[in-house]
């Protein structure tokens, strides 16, 4: 992981990491998610309204759901946590911004 340039490069021997990458990104709301996060971290609650904006239905259980899948993937990642009615809000970011997968080794 280059974690200055925003890239993850995924080796072609690590088929685990390969199907973690995969399966985190097969679903269309994951997208939305990184979309939502494209410039900069937000709450769960201003991903959530995101979502919705973008006429995505998720419920909150659903969407930690979707985070998690995303952070296991490596894709987002945690970056803080804000104090909001006495609850702390997790703050979420993009942990990566580009996965690269080589078909074959050179």
């Amino acid at each position: 992981m280059c974690m200055d340039c925003g890239e993850h490069f995924v080796h072609s021997k690590n088929f685990e990491e390969f199907k973690r990458i995969v399966r985190a990104l097969h679903c269309p709301t994951r997208w939305l998610i990184i979309d939502c996060l494209k410039n900069g971290a937000k709450t769960t609650k201003e991903i959530l309204e995101c979502l919705l904006e973008k006429d995505e239905t998720v419920t909150s259980s659903g969407l930690y759901y979707h985070l998690s899948e995303l952070k296991n993937a490596g894709i987002v990642e945690v970056a803080g946590y804000i104090e909001q009615k006495g609850a702390p809000q997790k703050l979420w970011k993009l942990r990566v911004k580009k996965i690269v997968i080589p078909l074959v080794e050179e």
